[in-house]
């Protein structure tokens, strides 16, 4: 059982750093070695946290009013934006999607939809439904830490862990998150999502 992580207030510090060490360079007169550096610290961040199926992302982040930089956390800590990606239990692709859970995402939306498990492996695909299925959670459990606890252990098991006061005071929020996995995940997805917004200041619904 696994008790939810609070993150620290400094949680930017990567980002604070680098940008300490330019404030003392630059006071030095040190110019060129500040500009070096401020563009090295540039290179990692783009290449630590891409923007990568930027036009997808936008595109359903729009339709189903899910904010951007939630979506490239969860790309990047499911699949580390490879579309090819197929974890241990058959998840598949960019958000990392189960067969059946693509199925009834598909039913949920209406839609009549010819996809398949292989589709997964197509970004449009993909990150359609995944960005679908976290509206859905969000729509139904109100905060992205419970709606990322649905999106990696299952709708069923946080439906569970809310009736029970072992974990849930309120019915609504979860003081306890039982897997350890997926406290772990919702921390590491959190964190990766307010860096993201912290770098690219993306739209928020």
């Amino acid at each position: 059982m696994a008790r939810i992580r609070k993150r620290r207030r400094r949680r930017f510090f990567p980002l604070v750093f680098p940008a300490l060490l330019l404030a003392v360079l630059a006071a030095a007169g040190i110019t060129a070695a500040s500009s070096l550096l401020k563009k090295a610290e540039d290179n990692y961040y783009n290449s630590a946290y891409p923007l990568k199926y930027s036009e997808l992302v936008t595109e359903y982040c729009k339709d189903y009013q899910v904010d951007e930089a939630l979506v490239y956390a969860v790309i990047k800590n499911e699949s580390g934006f490879q579309p090819d990606a197929v974890s241990n239990v058959d998840a598949r692709g960019l958000m990392q999607i189960q067969g059946p859970t693509l199925e009834w995402a598909v039913y949920r939306e209406k839609e009549d939809a010819q996809v398949t498990a292989d589709d997964l492996f197509d970004p449009e695909v993909n990150v359609k439904y995944g960005v679908y299925l976290l509206s859905l959670f969000l729509d139904e459990f109100k905060t992205p830490d419970v709606a990322l606890c649905a999106y990696h252990a299952g709708w069923g098991n946080v439906k569970k862990w809310l009736q029970d006061p072992d974990y849930s005071s309120d019915g609504e929020s979860l003081q306890v998150i039982p897997f350890g996995d997926t406290n772990a995940y919702v921390s590491r997805v959190l964190e990766t999502r307010d860096i993201y917004q912290e770098l690219y200041e993306l739209p928020t619904y």
